[in-house]
């Protein structure tokens, strides 16, 4: 008895010792590696104590001082950068820009070099000159060839798939091939103007003029990144209005003869130097472990890229914005990264991957913003189901705005090789139906941005970014 009475009380001064030789915080925290040793903790009590903060960074950014402010940077900024297509000058003054406006924000920032293709539109023009005279809006393709400088001008091939083409191929040599491909869905439709070229050019044709892939057209066409394959011919591509898509497949059902002059100065110069732009708030307890934010910062060479994708740029940065305003800071690091050349195929992404891959495992969640920033319906979101229960906690805390959705299937170019090595990934659902209506064409302006929608993301974005970012552990692989 005597025994286990010393027994206890040493147990006891051994306990106050450990307490007197530990901040409280070292003594709750286990880090990734070691969750194992101790009871999985209750994730809804732990998360539900995050309600007052997540009540305070709403509060702020939609109805407080922060009001409006993700709208009022991306307003100054496409207004007086304009587009920001992969290698031009425009894009290197953004990037200036950024560097300068998160420094003075008090965000520690830095950037890092990366290589991007530098493709130029130059001058390009089309003209339907059978059976009637008619001016063809156009807009290149991204890393289409030019014509030799007297144009191209052949008779028209239309098709509405690459079945049809196949079915007519000997139909199409020494023809510009237009397809008229139906809208189905942009994922299902936008192949036509990946592969059209490519396709068009092993039946012999000379150029491609493709229906933009868009549900709603003002006589708008839209443009994007296009990919030759290999050993097949380049030929020019452009893709033009559904308007004229259509015009043209009418006239051709009916029998007539349709010819075009097609003209495009486009080329592909050396690639350029360029950055990923990266701003933080360094974590209190895990500098090293990271969840990152983002939003690319190129556009096309159209518009204003406000859409696509400065508003997913901009409520990044509010994001941290918005928690260092209120005085927090997180466990882990909270990652702002700004992308470069995402158009081209995320270009830098793929190279900050390349570089950070090693210390894959600080990576906690990984967020991405490039399908405008509407009004925000749910949040999308790639894990384990481990991971996903701690997600579903999380968005409950967004409540107030009324965006408590969890739904399975986090997306994004420059987030795809994290999530493909297993990190978590996440996204924004946002009331999208618009989206495409503007898509990479001159249409992508601050007109189609609403301010109180630009609330609502940004709240969202800081609050599950920031939550994530202070729990005990990071999220279950």
């Amino acid at each position: 008895m005597m025994e286990l009475r010393l027994s206890c009380l040493l147990s006891f001064f051994m306990l106050l010792w450990l307490s007197d030789s530990h901040p409280l915080s070292e003594r709750l925290t286990s880090s990734a590696s070691n969750t194992t040793l101790k009871k999985a903790p209750d994730v809804r009590a732990e998360v539900g104590r995050y309600s007052d903060v997540a009540k305070q960074i709403i509060e702020l950014a939609v109805f407080g001082a922060a009001q409006n402010r993700s709208y009022k940077r991306l307003a100054d900024f496409t207004d007086t950068i304009g587009n920001r297509v992969s290698g031009s000058q425009n894009l290197e003054m953004a990037i200036k820009y950024m560097y300068k406006a998160l420094s003075q924000d008090g965000l520690d920032v830095h950037l890092e070099p990366v290589k991007i293709p530098h493709w130029v539109r130059g001058k390009e023009s089309a003209e339907m000159i059978a059976p009637r005279a008619k001016s063809l809006a156009i807009l290149g393709l991204g890393s289409s060839v030019g014509t030799p400088p007297e144009g191209i001008k052949a008779e028209v091939l239309v098709v509405q798939s690459f079945e049809e083409l196949k079915r007519r191929a000997s139909e199409a040599a020494g023809r510009i091939v237009v397809f008229n491909q139906p809208f189905i869905s942009y994922g299902e439709t936008v192949s036509y103007r990946a592969f059209g070229a490519s396709e068009a050019a092993k039946v012999g044709a000379v150029a491609t003029l493709i229906r933009s892939v868009t549900p709603f057209s003002i006589n708008s066409p839209h443009t994007g990144w296009q990919i030759y394959q290999d050993g097949v011919k380049r030929i020019p591509t452009a893709w033009i209005t559904v308007e004229d898509a259509e015009l043209m497949w009418r006239l051709a059902q009916n029998k007539h003869n349709i010819v075009v002059r097609l003209e495009m100065g486009a080329q592909t110069l050396p690639d350029a130097d360029s950055f990923n732009t990266v701003a933080e708030i360094r974590g209190w307890q895990h500098p090293e472990q990271v969840v990152l934010l983002s939003g690319h910062l190129d556009s096309w060479d159209v518009g204003q890229g406000a859409m696509d994708d400065g508003g997913g740029a901009m409520i990044s940065w509010e994001a941290l914005s918005l928690i260092k305003d209120l005085g927090l800071r997180p466990r882990r690091t909270l990652r702002a990264v700004l992308w470069t050349a995402e158009e081209q195929g995320g270009v830098g992404a793929q190279q900050y991957f390349n570089l950070h891959k090693e210390n894959i495992s600080n990576f906690d969640l990984v967020m991405e913003s490039d399908l405008g920033t509407f009004t925000p319906m749910a949040l999308q979101f790639t894990g384990s189901d481990a991971a996903q229960k701690v997600m579903e906690e999380v968005v409950k805390l967004l409540a107030p705005i009324n965006t408590t959705k969890l739904e399975r299937g986090g997306e994004g170019t420059d987030i795809s090789p994290w999530m493909q090595a297993g990190v978590p990934g996440a996204s924004l659902h946002v009331a999208d139906s618009r989206y495409f209506w503007f898509h990479h064409s001159e249409g992508d302006t601050m007109t189609v941005q609403n301010p109180r929608d630009m609330d609502l993301c940004s709240a969202l974005w800081a609050v599950v970014s920031y939550v994530i970012a202070d729990l005990q552990d990071m999220l279950p692989r």
